[in-house]
């Protein structure tokens, strides 16, 4: 026990701390041998996961001049609907807890977890929730065992290559980008009510990282028209129609391959070559991920409506990989991801290689239940709808 009289739990300081955290992470760097793990590079900005949040903190525990734990959280208001309070929360996310291998067994995530949620009740934040790796187990008996945390959704992470040749797009569909009042109308009108549907999208529509949202229809006269134009504030909305946004998350964190597979290096080596020698039969091949870091789109805010709306939510997905592939050298773009609700059926519409994506990631939730007035029966009430959609904040990816 003599040791936590040691540890001393402190804001994170760029100057000082900024190469050490690197370090640290870096050294924990340990995902499952048995499929592709993609790892963030956060290119010398340890907290710019973080960073583009409406609130944020980064903690570090250091021990005799050495850092040897580290967390990060954000806060937000979203759509919940365990909340009392018209199904508005304000909620704390915590990620980005490290501690260094040979100080594990500890106690030091605890305590930085303690830390993060003492903050979280500073700041009046009503529920606690973080996201991890169904199989961790290390994570869910520290958060579900240890801290409280109830499991409360397994969204679906979903990752398409940014292929050589770009996608030929359907001649009945129209793609229109939005303006950004548009697009926050749209939002708050059909997905205000969806979970952790964030009550700022405003702030995240005009960040500089939003590229753009883009709608899908079909054109007059092909397989099912609109009896209305347009879209917006004062347009019509067709019968079937699909939405959806693209940040720009290469500017902030890159990807980089960890332990990929013999399996995906055959396959990646095979296919390139099919594609070089035989480029007739249009063989899709994957990027040559050996020369990391590299930038990838992040697509957020899927919205769907309409008896043919899947045909649409492809072909909003094939559009911004052809966007990706043509975006200039800098970015080096060469994956796209999403995260959907791991039952929602809008996955079965979204081109993904299994290879590169995790079926199901784990959301787990904690009622802060000593600030006043939070509700303190989650873990007794019956959780959501699996099948729900889910809106995940590109901010925090």
């Amino acid at each position: 026990m003599a040791i936590f009289e040691k540890i001393k739990i402190r804001s994170y300081d760029w100057e000082i701390d900024k190469v050490r955290v690197e370090d640290l992470e870096r050294g924990c760097e340990v995902g499952p041998a048995e499929h592709v793990f993609l790892f963030t590079d956060t290119m010398g900005d340890p907290i710019s996961r973080i960073r583009n949040s409406p609130m944020y903190n980064m903690l570090v525990a250091e021990l005799n001049d050495e850092i040897v734990g580290v967390i990060q959280g954000s806060i937000k208001v979203v759509t919940l609907h365990t909340s009392p309070k018209n199904h508005l929360a304000k909620v704390g996310y915590v990620l980005g807890l490290r501690v260094a291998p040979r100080h594990r067994r500890k106690g030091i995530a605890l305590s930085l977890v303690h830390h993060m949620e003492e903050w979280f009740v500073t700041h009046q934040v009503e529920y606690a929730y973080m996201a991890t790796e169904k199989d961790n187990q290390a994570s869910i008996n520290l958060f579900v065992n240890k801290l409280g945390y109830v499991e409360f959704r397994t969204p679906a992470i979903l990752v398409h290559p940014v292929y050589n040749r770009s996608f030929r797009l359907s001649s009945s569909v129209e793609i229109m980008k939005l303006k950004i009042d548009q697009a926050e109308f749209l939002y708050r009108k059909f997905m205000s009510s969806t979970e952790f549907f964030p009550h700022d999208i405003n702030r995240i529509l005009r960040n500089k990282l939003s590229l753009g949202t883009w709608v899908a229809y079909f054109r007059r006269g092909d397989h099912e028209s609109s009896s209305r134009g347009g879209f917006g504030l004062d347009g019509g909305i067709p019968n079937s129609w699909a939405m959806m946004s693209v940040w720009r998350s290469t500017e902030v964190i890159k990807l980089r391959v960890g332990k990929p597979t013999l399996s995906c290096m055959f396959y990646a080596k095979s296919s390139r070559m099919l594609e070089s020698v035989l480029p007739c039969f249009r063989v899709p091949s994957l990027p040559d991920f050996s020369e990391n870091p590299f930038g990838f789109y992040f697509i957020y805010g899927f919205h769907r409506e309409g008896p043919s709306s899947g045909k649409l939510v492809r072909t909003l997905c094939r559009f911004v990989h052809n966007l990706a592939r043509e975006s200039d050298g800098k970015e080096e773009c060469k994956v796209i991801v999403t995260e959907v609700g791991g039952s929602d059926e809008l996955k079965l519409h979204i081109p993904h290689w299994k290879l590169l994506s995790c079926p199901e990631d784990l959301w787990c939730i904690k009622a802060l239940k000593f600030y006043e007035g939070a509700k303190t029966t989650l873990g007794n009430e019956a959780p959501p709808p699996k099948s729900n959609p889910l809106f995940v904040d590109p901010r925090e990816v």
